[in-house]
């Protein structure tokens, strides 16, 4: 069963529906013992870093993603819900993030000609073989929206990655973490396929 973690996410009904459309049937929750149970957990999000941290304080969830994954439950962060796994975000200052995953989220410079927020599709440069991007081609193109990126501490961590006036860190696959900043749930068949991968993990 693939969980869906309910902080009152934007994307929480088409994650929903894109699951749904693959024949699994995701269960939105917040409760402790469901997310505990559950083969695979997914953090979803929308908004601000901030705000978004507030909501899992909140729900008292911010313990229970890291008891997740600590059972190495495959998890999968998508847009915010990647940025929220790292340390700290510029949009957010003081705020500390989840911390699950070394590094930190950056404001997309100004650059000329490119609009922010970035909204839109970017295709996607794999630098090494990974189980959440299988079957994919380089090149690939997926939907974005955001004004804030991922530098990863750890440039081996990367799984993809775009550009968008600086080199985005566009997912990342560690152990048992898997993340998005794009919306695979918006992106198509080919985000069909990611998400097809992380609900055939073991």
């Amino acid at each position: 069963m693939i969980a869906v973690i309910d902080y009152d996410a934007g994307n929480l009904k088409s994650v929903e529906k894109a699951f749904q459309f693959l024949g699994e049937e995701p269960l939105i929750t917040r409760r402790e013992d469901e997310l505990l149970s559950a083969d695979k957990v997914v953090l979803p999000g929308v908004g601000s870093f901030g705000d978004a941290m507030k909501k899992l304080r909140q729900y008292g969830l911010t313990e229970v993603i890291r008891k997740v994954v600590d059972r190495q439950t495959p998890f999968l962060g998508i847009c915010l819900g990647l940025q929220l796994l790292f340390s700290e975000s510029e949009e957010a200052p003081g705020v500390p993030g989840l911390g699950i995953l070394p590094g930190r989220i950056l404001r997309i410079p100004d650059s000329s000609g490119l609009k922010i927020p970035h909204i839109g599709w970017n295709s996607l440069d794999f630098p090494k073989e990974t189980r959440l991007f299988k079957g994919i081609e380089d090149g690939a193109y997926v939907y974005f929206v955001h004004s804030y990126y991922l530098r990863a501490e750890e440039a081996g961590m990367a799984a993809a990655t775009t550009e968008y006036g600086v080199k985005i860190h566009a997912a990342v696959e560690h152990k048992n973490v898997f993340a998005c900043q794009f919306h695979p749930e918006k992106s198509g068949s080919v985000g069909l396929q990611i998400l097809k991968n992380f609900a055939g993990l073991s």
